[in-house]
């Protein structure tokens, strides 16, 4: 693990708004992609600690389906700073939301791509359900399908996030109908993004991915109030002879949002709007 430090200074109250925990004696679930490893909650201390975070979002990772264990014993760990995105499916008892909900999960992930536990097919079945216990729905698909989804996604309840600059596996350019189609989504005022992951996507790559860069900072010029940031460590996806710094992923916050007071919404005012922090 890397100890550079970033060159962003991050202002108090800094959030990573996705992140995943990974224990090697919890067995991935049916359904789900094998355990990238062993991926602990002091190990993401560390990397939080030397980026200069202290708020996170814990996100339920593929590899548990429903099985939301993994990710409650991180926001215990973690501390009163954490909070969750688990995964239910539409049977779900009330008296288990009631008990996840006090545990700090606050969103349900829906996955549009292979291994999601719930993708379009059940996210209004499961989202009637949760919508009442203060839950949003956090989205992740190929940015490139956003047109035929659209409408679906502005029939959800309350807010929603959308994953990883939209995740447009092969990069559009701001001018994409695609692309226009996530500004829609963010018109309604009721649309957060996640400024994260750009080299999932990335055709250019790094330092800069230029070809994400150009969508994130369209997105911060559309919607600055309601842009985020995260890490996505530990990067399940990324080859592991290959793992980006975290701190690059940080600054490149620099190039994105080059104003600190912007930045400041990103990392610290709008996750404590949308995830309640105090």
């Amino acid at each position: 693990m890397s100890d550079r430090k970033p060159r962003l200074a991050t202002p108090a109250g800094a959030t990573d708004t996705h992140m995943h925990i990974y224990d090697s004696e919890v067995s991935s679930a049916t359904g789900g992609p094998p355990l990238p490893g062993n991926f602990r909650e002091g190990q993401y201390r560390e990397m939080q600690q030397r980026l200069g975070l202290s708020r996170v979002i814990v996100v339920q990772p593929n590899a548990y389906q429903d099985d939301n264990r993994v990710t409650l014993a991180a926001i215990r760990a973690l501390g009163p700073g954490a909070k969750g995105v688990g995964v239910v499916k539409p049977g779900v008892a009330d008296a288990d939301l009631a008990w996840l909900t006090e545990c700090g999960i606050i969103a349900q992930r829906i996955f549009q791509l292979p291994w999601g536990a719930v993708g379009f097919d059940r996210m209004h079945d499961v989202m009637s359900r949760v919508h009442s216990f203060g839950w949003h729905a956090n989205i992740q698909l190929d940015g490139r399908e956003l047109p035929q989804w659209e409408h679906t996604i502005k029939g959800l309840p309350g807010k929603f996030v959308i994953d990883h600059v939209g995740k447009y596996l092969e990069p559009v350019t701001p001018e994409h109908e695609s692309f226009k189609s996530l500004l829609r989504l963010l018109d309604t005022g009721r649309c957060w993004v996640k400024l994260s992951a750009p080299y999932e996507t990335s055709k250019t790559g790094a330092p800069k991915y230029e070809d994400v860069g150009r969508l994130a900072k369209a997105l911060v010029n559309h919607a600055p109030e309601r842009m985020m940031w995260a890490s996505n460590w530990p990067h399940p996806s990324a080859p592991r002879d290959n793992i980006p710094d975290d701190a690059d992923l940080l600054d490149l916050l620099l190039d994105w949002a080059p104003d600190e007071a912007t930045r400041k919404k990103i990392l610290v005012d709008n996750p404590a709007e949308l995830y309640s922090f105090r």
